[in-house]
């Protein structure tokens, strides 16, 4: 009997997946990845709840259960990077890094030790002999943040729910009366919950007053709280007040000023090519040609030429993207096969 270790979270995708894969014959095993457990002023961790939801579950399906501490670990790999990625005034995403460190890399390899054949998640994706593919849910499909794993890693991994629909999911766990078919989706940060990424980083850096400009005249519009916590595009946060809405559209971290305009065909919102490093193909990387690109998750997938510079990429788009930051990930399909992506240069 093939033995999978599935990661439960306490939510009810990773529920779901644990039930499925027991009644499909499979020797299941829950394993809680005990990934951060700080509570941060004025902010409780769930940790301890999404454990207990995790474990009830387990007795319910009759399955062992164990817990995996990877704390030290995904602080350096997944919190440390985010953090430092702010700093260079980046926009980084630490949930594709979960996945490439943790889920995908510490997760599999501490199973695989412990005895497992494979290992499962509640992922919304496909799989098929190591090759990534959309979710036929594709409003929740999640290929954009596994673009990272590797295709080793993708042939011991089973991702159970990606023939379902949301709704059928939550359904398909309330006929099997599984604890946790009404709870609600984790918001927020991958690994604190419910807390906005300012509210993060302001635990962690240190706010330095600094100057809103305008990009045209330069006048200084108005006053900011550090511009580590500004992204390219962004609206809403400015407190600028009055007339046509800003938007962000560059910034200096050295001299800490935002540049901001109300001129939303702005040459600096909107990318028609974006230089990629980074580079990171599941499978072997592909020749140069047209393919269709995601530049962020539940973006519309557009099409674009890929184009290679020693070890870097090149993606011309048919029609200008918005607001393409520096730091975030931008995923290349062909057709519903994900084959990788990179990060957006600065």
């Amino acid at each position: 009997m093939t033995k999978v270790y599935v990661g439960m979270s306490g939510g009810v995708d990773s529920s779901l997946t644990a039930a499925l894969l027991k009644e499909q014959g499979y020797e299941v095993t829950g394993v809680y990845m005990k990934n951060w457990t700080q509570d941060l002023p004025g902010m409780h961790c769930p940790w301890a709840d999404d454990l207990a939801d995790a474990k009830r579950v387990a007795v319910q399906l009759g399955i062992d259960f164990k817990v995996f501490d990877f704390e030290n670990e995904y602080k350096h790999k997944v919190v440390d990077y985010m953090i430092e990625e702010y700093k260079l005034g980046r926009t980084p995403n630490p949930d594709i890094m979960c996945n490439q460190e943790v889920k995908f890399k510490l997760f599999l390899e501490a199973s695989l030790e412990d005895g497992a054949d494979m290992i499962a998640t509640g992922h919304y994706a496909r799989v098929e002999n190591g090759v990534l593919k959309q979710a036929v849910d594709t409003n929740k499909d999640q290929t954009y943040f596994l673009y990272r794993v590797t295709g080793v890693a993708l042939k011991k991994t089973l991702f159970p729910l990606g023939e379902f629909t949301k709704p059928v999911v939550r359904e398909m766990a309330k006929e099997r009366g599984l604890f946790t078919a009404g709870k609600k989706d984790s918001q927020g940060i991958c690994f604190v919950g419910k807390v906005g990424i300012r509210e993060f980083l302001s635990q962690y850096v240190e706010q330095k007053p600094g100057d809103i400009i305008d990009k045209v005249s330069g006048d200084v519009l108005g006053h900011h709280d550090g511009a580590i916590f500004y992204t390219l595009g962004q609206r809403h946060g400015l407190e600028l007040g009055g007339g046509l809405p800003y938007y962000v559209v560059g910034k200096d971290m050295d001299k800490n000023e935002v540049y901001v305009t109300t001129d939303l065909n702005d040459n600096t919102l909107w990318k028609e090519m974006v230089g990629l490093q980074a580079i990171h193909w599941i499978n072997t990387a592909p020749l140069e040609g047209d393919f269709t690109i995601r530049v962020r998750h539940r973006a519309p997938l557009v099409r674009a030429h890929l184009s290679f510079n020693g070890s870097e990429a090149m993606l011309t788009l048919v029609d200008p993207e918005r607001a393409v930051a520096p730091g975030q990930s931008v995923v290349i399909y062909d057709g519903d096969t994900c084959l990788g992506g990179g990060i957006v240069a600065s």
